[in-house]
């Protein structure tokens, strides 16, 4: 990079912090501290981002971590300090390729200067793609993708259960076409996170609050679609064994067809996208009624045939000199057939237009019970201002902590003044 005059503009910011002029020898202490002025003068180096290979790291025994950044040119030190080294999400070692973020820095007593460590990542997906590789053959090692412990999902569930942000397109894609091809079925939907540092944890929760509940007959696991960092945190360990661990039936449903991950290769069943899962876990009851309405057909159909082909061996018996005067008995017993097809025909038809209705009537209930009628009859939820958590217990929120309250129309946002326990019936 050069100035309007062709110069480095770095190189001319050094010169013109230089004294103008020295009056005699300058001491070591002297030249390194005026050193120090200059770059941390520099808005360039104030905030960085370096990009190398680690090499001579160590962890002190303060928390402390101390490394040089390498490439095929030069060195750089740098250190992380404890309360930045716990941030970092992985452990570093030796010769894993790095970006590093932070100030540089003199440390005047080594007389050197140095990288101030903030954050730290692996570089690229390489890194990331290495370590995904790493824990899937540990997995597999294990048995937790083996097709043979996978269950399969019950025809006709009665609830059903989604681990998913209560807030994405997703989630409502889901209950629309569930709701729509199987309205028997109740939905639970467990608010969760599922992007970022804290989607892990509040994965292997709501999967484990599911499994409390001893009603449920399958849960869909996932998201919709994004980057492969926004879906990493199905590649959490945590979450796979918490899957694998799953007395209930898993689905996973992750972003886009083409997103594979962790979640995909342990749950009983990958489908690709929300939509889709919704659509594997129920079956259409309009095809269920169409089905139904077709056997009935097909049975009335069936008897009437038999009752012709009763009815013209009737007719041949009773055309036989013999059997004149027991022709008459058998006309009327030939009458009673047709009543009985006409009837079991009638009663057929009677049964489907009823089961249709009655599928109505819970299409109706469970449109009256999903989440924008609640909020139109007076509920409304609540979360945290801060990162979006839905609260349902008073030990989530703080007083003083801000909180947004989502009603049928619009939002309220408030501040707590207190977080009381309930009160605690008498024994």
């Amino acid at each position: 990079m050069t100035d309007a005059f062709g110069g480095d503009p770095f190189e001319a910011a050094l010169r013109a912090a230089q004294p103008s002029a020295v009056s005699g020898p300058l001491t070591v202490r002297e030249i390194t501290a005026h050193v120090k002025q200059l770059i941390e003068r520099s808005e360039l180096l104030r905030e960085v981002e370096v990009v190398g290979e680690i090499s001579n790291f160590t962890r002190h025994r303060s928390g402390h971590l101390y490394f040089s950044l390498k490439d095929e040119h030069a060195t750089l030190s740098c250190v992380c300090f404890r309360s930045a080294a716990g941030k970092l999400g992985f452990e570093p070692e030796d010769g894993q390729r790095v970006v590093a973020a932070g100030e540089v820095t003199v440390y005047e007593k080594g007389g050197r200067y140095q990288l101030i460590v903030r954050a730290m990542r692996p570089d690229g997906m390489g890194a990331l793609a290495a370590a995904l590789e790493k824990l899937k053959a540990k997995l597999q090692a294990e048995g937790l993708f083996d097709p043979s412990r996978k269950r399969p999902l019950p025809r006709f569930p009665r609830r059903i259960g989604l681990i998913t942000s209560a807030t994405g397109a997703a989630v409502r894609d889901m209950v629309t076409i569930i709701s729509r091809r199987y309205p028997l079925a109740d939905l639970l939907i467990f608010p969760t996170v599922v992007q970022g540092e804290a989607a892990p944890p509040s994965l292997v929760a709501s999967l484990a609050q599911a499994n409390r509940m001893a009603d449920l007959d399958v849960l869909i696991v996932g998201r919709g679609g994004g980057s492969i960092e926004d879906l990493w945190a199905f590649n959490d360990e945590g979450v796979a064994r918490a899957i694998f661990a799953s007395r209930i039936p898993v689905v996973s449903a992750i972003g886009h067809e083409t997103d594979w991950t962790i979640a995909d290769l342990v749950a009983d069943l990958r489908a690709a996208t929300p939509s889709g899962a919704a659509e594997l876990v129920v079956p259409d009851s309009r095809e269920l009624i169409a089905g139904i309405d077709a056997t009935g057909r097909h049975l009335a159909q069936a008897l009437r045939a038999r009752a012709n082909s009763a009815r013209a061996e009737l007719a041949t018996l009773v055309a036989r000199p013999g059997l004149r005067r027991p022709g008459q008995m058998l006309s009327e017993y030939a009458m009673r057939v047709d009543d009985a097809t006409r009837d079991l025909a009638d009663g057929v038809a009677q049964r489907l237009e009823r089961w249709g209705a009655r599928l109505e009537t819970l299409g109706a209930k469970l449109e009256a019970l999903g989440p924008p009628a609640v909020l139109a009859r007076g509920y409304s939820i609540t979360r945290r201002a801060d990162d979006g958590a839905v609260v349902t217990q008073w030990t989530q929120v703080r007083p003083g902590e801000d909180v947004e309250i989502a009603l049928h129309r619009g939002v309220l946002r408030a501040r707590t003044e207190s977080a009381t326990p309930p009160a605690q019936n008498p024994s």
